[in-house]
């Protein structure tokens, strides 16, 4: 690892730990020629499945395009940045999960529907109105009645889980 600092080579690391979500290993590094220390993050380069078009075109995913359409469908919600992102990293994981290559961009649709249904429920309905393609009143009524008995974000905050965390 290079110093930012002097450019040297020669870094030695002082401390190492993992992260909170134990995703990332926490490196602090101190440089041998300049002696001033610095952190450093390391993760797993993971590839991501590519998306297989309904017109049969394949396209990379691209998480910026993931994380625009969830805001787009949060846009005014009071839901908390950091719960959106633990959505997306929740939906990359669950990609990466199927050990595919290739997935069809309708898994991951249904996918966001499954975190927005659990983040925000107003969102939940407006990303579904576009992915399904509501075409009247009815459409939107049926998902909404499919919503009904089904938890609010809120109500699922407050309730105490009776399985352990690893099983949930």
């Amino acid at each position: 690892m290079f110093c930012p600092f002097c450019g040297a080579e020669d870094t030695r690391v002082i401390d190492s730990r993992l992260t909170s979500d134990g995703a990332q290993v926490r490196r602090r590094r101190e440089c041998q020629t300049c002696n001033e220390r610095f952190t450093t993050f390391e993760t797993a380069e993971l590839v991501m499945p590519r998306l297989t078009k309904q017109d049969g075109r394949r396209e990379p995913f691209n998480e910026e395009k993931l994380r625009a359409g969830m805001l787009r469908a949060l846009e005014k919600r009071p839901v908390d940045t950091e719960a959106i992102e633990q959505a997306i990293h929740s939906i990359m994981k669950r990609m990466r999960a199927t050990g595919e290559r290739e997935i069809p961009s309708r898994l991951l649709g249904d996918l966001v529907m499954d975190e927005l249904r659990d983040l925000d429920q107003v969102a939940y309905v407006r990303f579904a109105s576009v992915y399904r393609s509501f075409e009247d009143v009815s459409a939107f009524q049926e998902e909404i009645d499919k919503l009904k008995g089904v938890p609010t974000p809120e109500e699922k905050r407050h309730q105490q889980s009776l399985l352990p965390d690893d099983e949930a």
